[in-house]
């Protein structure tokens, strides 16, 4: 039978079936990047040392960079990994949550699957589960947290610094403030769910201790300015999206010059057109020029006569973020620019940090749309690690001005719900009560691996933590100082209710999209030489 469908297929097809060669070899691979990613959830998780395809090295505990780092090769395992980007893009936090919960999903299916269930059996008493759970998880958000005031930098803090402690702890409390203060500073005040994450660069200088981070109402740009004038105020500004230099003509032309005054008179010519451009430029009442390419020698002579500050910004996503920061219109002829075309700044100066020469464009808080946060550390690994965590600390801001309820922290509400299927699977009549009951337990993965990442002990500490909740304290988690139950919430730590809701569901999803593959058919990789790795795209 099996050659019959092998002949239906071209050569080199590969066909695999049944439980033991699909589903099982599927569930095998996703255990294993769950395995490896769940080391690195919560405050204790260690780190990774993943270095891609450019050599490129990175150090560190985020999940989403070590999945889109990895290139995961598996078709069931990159399932999870869409799973995992998915809750990603959505709300930038919680992407080990959702791998190590269908990883342990799945895991638990296998035992199922080889106690005599059908996957089909298992995979509706997921659906039912998950349903139920996300029926139940409003009823553990604390109370009075979706009123929350999105503009009120200490209950912003407080509201980030798990997400924050998760990748960076013992730093959570000065990250927190950094955050919450850049995002308030660029929250629209009208409506705060228009907030977007771009607002809020990030600027890595190496050196100093990462105490000495700060806030900068406007943006950093890691250059010098171009001529003498290094420091402006409430100046207007001119934006060309090009260099500014003489125009090359589009046709080759030939000028027979004859004598020498001729070519005096030719070079000359040419001077007088640069000055009228600069002197245009000048006469708007603009004092900084901002070009995307390079400044030409007779340009620049004329800018330092003029007194213009004169600022370049190769990168076009940059030049953008300017002009949305000052409110400028990128120009691309070389033309003086008409007043509607014109930004205004309120300071613009060349500061030194750590060594490394720095221009901060410095922007009212009525008009600045655009925050940096100023990162400081000893290594780039460390400043690379740091962004990491101020970007999910913003992208968890983003969350909170759509949806600002909370859950305790610590493994707590996961108990809960768990403890809630498992009375729920035990009103089941069907086969689909033991599924039921699998997905109780593979909620249980997250106290179990916060205690096991942290060198607590998991088998002491889920009774602890299970008779807390018995006790009636739902907000108990773990303490992973000394392994006991404590309400977090008392110390600050929150989770996101929409990061909690939309993990559980992507990770349900995940896992029962692998479980109903009863059949692998591979084709053979196309053939030809493989292409070269092109460098590395823009960062942007």
């Amino acid at each position: 039978k099996m050659m019959g469908f092998q002949h239906l297929l071209k050569d080199g097809y590969k066909h695999l079936t049944g439980l033991e060669e699909a589903v099982i070899k599927n569930i095998e691979a996703c255990k294993q990047l769950s395995q490896m990613t769940r080391t690195s959830l919560g405050p204790h998780g260690m780190n990774k040392m993943v270095i891609n395809h450019l050599d490129r090295l990175f150090v560190t505990s985020d999940a989403a960079t070590i999945l889109t780092e990895l290139e995961v090769q598996h078709p069931a395992a990159k399932l999870v990994v869409m799973a995992a980007k998915a809750q990603e893009a959505e709300l930038g936090d919680g992407t080990n949550l959702v791998v190590a919960l269908a990883g342990e999903l799945l895991g638990n299916a296998e035992e199922l699957i080889r106690e005599g269930l059908h996957p089909s059996e298992i995979v509706e008493g997921y659906t039912k589960a998950m349903h139920k759970v996300l029926e139940f998880l409003p009823e553990l958000v604390i109370e009075g947290s979706e009123k929350m005031d999105c503009r009120n930098a200490d209950d912003v803090a407080k509201a980030l610094k798990a997400p924050l402690a998760a990748k960076q702890f013992g730093y959570e409390d000065l990250l927190s403030k950094l955050v919450a203060q850049a995002c308030i500073g660029v929250c629209p005040v009208n409506n705060p769910k228009n907030f977007n994450v771009d607002n809020v660069r990030v600027c890595k200088v190496a050196g100093g201790s990462v105490h000495a981070s700060t806030v900068v109402d406007g943006l950093v740009l890691r250059r010098d300015t171009e001529g003498t004038v290094k420091h402006v105020t409430n100046a207007k500004v001119a934006v060309y999206g090009q260099a500014v230099d003489t125009a090359a003509t589009e046709t080759k032309g030939t000028v027979l010059i004859e004598n020498a005054a001729q070519l005096e008179a030719y070079s000359r010519s040419e001077e007088d057109k640069m000055e009228e451009y600069i002197k245009g430029i000048a006469d708007t009442g603009a004092k900084v020029v901002v070009g995307s390419g390079s400044f030409g020698e007779m340009a620049l002579h004329f800018i330092e006569r003029y007194g213009l500050l004169a600022l370049k910004i190769p990168s076009k996503f940059e030049l953008r973020r300017f002009c949305r920061a000052t409110g400028a219109v990128a120009l691309v002829k070389n033309d003086p620019p008409s007043p509607e075309d014109l930004g205004y700044v309120s300071e613009i100066q060349v500061e030194e940090i750590g060594g490394s020469v720095v221009t901060v464009v410095r922007q009212d808080p009525k008009m600045g749309r655009v925050a940096t946060v100023l990162l400081r550390a000893a290594t780039d690994n460390v400043l690379d690690d740091l962004e990491r965590a101020v970007d999910d600390g913003v992208n968890s801001y983003k969350a909170l001005t759509r949806d600002a309820r909370l859950l305790p922290a610590g493994g707590a509400p996961e108990l809960q719900m768990s403890q809630h299927l498992y009375a729920f699977a035990r009103k089941q009549t069907g086969l689909d009560q033991y599924a039921i009951t699998k997905f109780a337990a593979a909620l249980e993965v997250v106290p179990r691996v916060l205690a096991e990442n942290a060198g607590l002990n998991a088998e002491n500490v889920l009774p602890i933590l299970r008779a807390a909740h018995a006790a009636g304290n739902p907000n108990c988690g773990l303490d992973l100082e000394d392994g006991s139950a404590k309400d977090l919430t008392k110390e600050g730590y929150f989770d996101l209710y929409d990061v909690k809701y939309w993990a559980v569901k992507l990770a349900a999803d995940a896992a029962t999209t692998v479980l109903r593959v009863d059949q692998i058919i591979m084709a053979k990789q196309a053939g030809g030489p493989k292409a070269a790795a092109g460098p590395g795209g823009d960062e942007d």
